[in-house]
């Protein structure tokens, strides 16, 4: 279900990105443009472009909102520090490899490898 809304989703996108893309400039971008007599403040009516753009943007949030709810009702509830830290927690499946596993081996001298030696 969540990959048809997803796929749903970017259709959305696209098409919205598409159809403000196709609009008319308005003119005046940036507050350019100025003056304006009485009819600064009238706007026309909505066009057909207009209004699929409303409906597409009402319906990309929409699908927005869904998606959200779906990915916090599958969500672990642990966060991606505790994941970092190796801390293993209730929520983890059995045999995942804790952090210590996923360390290269400690050097075979005792010397450190990320301090270079003295030049004495």
């Amino acid at each position: 279900m969540e990959n048809i809304v997803l796929a749903i989703h970017l259709l959305l996108a696209l098409s919205l990105v598409g159809i403000v893309l196709l609009q008319p400039s308005e003119g005046g971008g940036l507050g350019m443009g100025g003056g304006g007599g009485g009819n600064a403040a009238t706007r026309p009516a909505l066009s057909g472009l207009g209004k699929l753009t409303w409906a597409l943007a009402i319906a990309f949030i929409t699908t927005s909102l869904i998606l959200t709810i779906m990915a916090a009702q599958t969500a672990t509830g642990t966060s991606v520090m505790d994941r970092m830290t190796g801390e293993p927690s209730e929520d983890a499946p059995a045999g995942a490899p804790a952090s210590d596993d996923l360390l290269p081996p400690p050097a075979e001298d005792d010397s450190d490898p990320l301090v270079p030696p003295r030049a004495d």
